[in-house]
C-alpha cells in the first residue's frame, strides 16, 4: 500500500480478500494436523525498533487473539522490542484516542492499534493501524475480511505490514515452510506455517523423502522419493493434492529446484553415466536438455533469481566446492575458494549473495558469501549443520541441524546475529525449505 493509501480513513483502504489463501489452506485438509515446532530465540539485531501491540478490541473472545501472534511474530525477528502497552487509559483503539506524549515516555517509536467485529457474511472485520509516535502520523491502516480459521495467517500478515512499514524490507511471517519429519521408519513431508504452527502432512511413506523445493507461485512441491526402491523426483500439488514422476530415468534422479518462471526444473541425473544437471519442463514432458558436461559430479544446481545462471556443487577440482555458469550455455566459473569443501548453495532472493555449507576441520556449518566482494562468513557452529535455505526476504535462514540426538530445524539471520531452534515433540526434522511469498 502506498503512503497516501496507508493514511487514508479505512473506508477508503482497500479491503484485503483472503479468499486465495482460503484456497491454498484448503490444499493441506486431508493432512492430519500436527503439533506445532517449538521455537526458541537467541541473539538479536544491532538495534531494535521499540514498538507497542494494543491488544485489538473485542479480540478476547476469538479462538485465536490477534495481538500474541503478532507480538511474537516481531519478537521472532529479533529486529524489535516489544513496549508494555498497559495501563493506558483509555486503551487506544482508534487514532484520537493515541496519547502520543505517554507513549514517547515508554519509549516507544510505534503503536499499533485495532479492532475485531462480526461481519454479517459471518466473517471478522479486522482493521488495524500503525501509528508513528515521533511524527503524531498513521503510517499504515488496513482491513481484512478473515474467516474464524484465518485468524493466525491474518495475524501473520499484519505483522508483515507492519516489519515492512518499520524496516522498509518485505516481512515473511505469512509464508510457510517444509520439511521431513522421520518417525521409525516412517517418513512425512510436512508444510507448516512459518512460525512453526499449522503442520500438516502431505506426504507419507515408508521409504526415504529427501529434497522438497517450492515453486515460485507457492502451490507445488518437488521432491525426490524411494518409493520406487531408487531416487525419483515428484511434483506434487498443494492444492489439489495431486502428483506425478517428473524425473524417473534410468539410474537416480535427484535435486530437484524450481527456475523462476516456474515452467522447468533443473535435476541431477545419472542416465548417462555420472551425475550431471538437466533442465526438464516441470509437468514431465519432453527431453531432457543437459547443462553441465563434465566427468565430475555435478549436483545440487540453484537458480539464480533472474533465471539465467545456476549455482552447483562438483567435485571437478578434486574436492566439493560451487561453481557458477549460465543457464543458456557456457564455461563454468569456480566461486568458492575458502576452505576444501563446499556444497549445498543456495542464492539469495536479492541476488547479492548465497548460503551453502562449509566443512571445517569436521563441523560442517552455515555460511554465507557476498557475490561482488566474495567476503565468506560462518554463520553457525552446531556441527552438522545441512539444507540451507533463504527466506524470500534474504533476512534469514533456514537449515536443518542436530541436537540431543536428533535430527532439528534452526535458524539463523543473514548476518549471524539472530538465531532459532525449531524442536518437534517427536522425531527427526530434516531437509527444511522456505515458502517464496504467495497470496500477498
Amino acid at each position: 500500500m502506498s503512503q497516501k493509501k496507508a493514511n487514508m480513513p479505512f473506508s477508503m483502504v482497500p479491503v484485503i480478500s483472503l479468499l486465495r489463501i482460503v484456497v491454498f489452506g484448503l490444499l493441506l485438509a486431508a493432512g492430519a494436523a500436527r503439533a506445532a515446532l517449538t521455537i526458541e530465540i537467541t541473539g538479536a539485531g544491532a538495534s531494535q525498533i521499540p514498538v507497542a501491540i494494543v491488544p485489538f478490541r473485542a479480540e478476547e473472545g476469538l479462538a485465536q487473539r490477534l495481538t500474541p501472534v503478532i507480538e511474537a511474530d516481531l519478537a521472532r525477528s529479533g529486529l524489535f522490542r516489544t513496549v508494555d502497552p498497559g495501563g493506558m487509559n483509555p486503551v487506544p483503539h482508534e487514532p484520537e484516542q493515541v496519547n502520543y506524549a505517554q507513549w514517547r515516555a515508554r519509549g516507544a517509536d510505534a503503536v499499533v492499534i485495532g479492532s475485531v467485529a462480526k461481519a454479517a457474511d459471518g466473517r471478522y472485520d479486522i482493521r488495524f493501524r500503525v501509528m508513528d509516535v515521533a511524527k503524531q502520523v498513521q503510517i499504515a491502516g488496513f482491513v481484512y475480511f478473515a474467516s474464524e480459521n484465518q485468524l493466525r495467517l491474518t495475524a501473520h500478515k499484519i505483522a508483515d505490514v507492519i516489519y515492512e512499514k518499520l524496516t522498509g524490507e518485505p516481512g515473511v511471517f505469512a509464508t510457510r515452510i517444509t520439511y521431513v519429519v522421520k518417525r521409525g521408519a516412517r517418513y512425512e513431508l510436512h508444510v507448516a506455517d512459518a512460525d512453526g504452527f499449522g503442520a500438516q502432512s502431505v506426504l507419507s511413506s515408508n521409504e526415504p523423502i529427501i529434497s522438497p523445493a517450492w515453486s515460485p507461485d507457492g502451490t507445488r512441491l518437488a521432491y525426490v522419493s524411494f518409493e520406487q526402491k531408487k531416487p525419483v523426483v515428484y511434483v506434487q500439488s498443494l492444492l489439489s493434492g495431486s502428483r506425478q514422476a517428473v524425473a524417473a530415468f534410468r539410474g537416480s534422479n535427484s535435486a530437484p529446484a524450481w527456475s523462476p518462471d516456474g515452467r522447468r526444473l533443473a535435476v541431477t541425473l545419472t542416465r548417462d553415466g555420472n551425475s550431471q544437471i538437466y533442465l526438464i519442463n516441470a509437468d514431465g514432458t519432453g527431453v531432457p536438455q543437459r547443462l553441465t558436461q563434465s566427468s565430475a559430479i555435478d549436483t545440487e544446481a540453484n537458480f539464480s533469481p533472474d533465471g539465467q545462471s545456476i549455482l552447483f556443487t562438483s567435485d571437478r577440482g578434486g574436492g566439493p566446492q560451487i561453481y557458477r555458469m549460465p543457464v543458456a550455455g557456457g564455461p563454468a566459473q569456480r566461486v568458492t575458494f575458502d576452505g576444501s569443501y563446499n556444497v549445498s548453495p543456495r542464492h539469495s532472493p536479492d541476488g547479492k549473495s548465497f548460503t551453502f555449507i562449509q566443512r571445517n576441520g569436521g563441523r560442517f556449518s552455515v555460511a554465507v558469501q557476498d557475490f561482488a566482494s566474495r567476503q565468506v562468513q560462518i554463520l553457525t557452529d552446531g556441527g552438522v549443520d545441512e539444507s540451507p535455505s533463504f527466506a524470500p526476504n534474504s533476512r534469514m535462514i533456514l537449515y536443518a541441524s542436530r541436537a540431543g540426538g536428533r535430527g532439528i530445524l534452526a535458524a539463523v539471520s543473514s548476518d549471524g546475529r539472530v538465531k532459532q531452534r525449531f524442536t518437534a515433540d517427536a522425531g527427526d526434522v530434516r531437509e527444511p525449505a522456505w515458502s517464496p511469498v504467495v497470496n500477498k
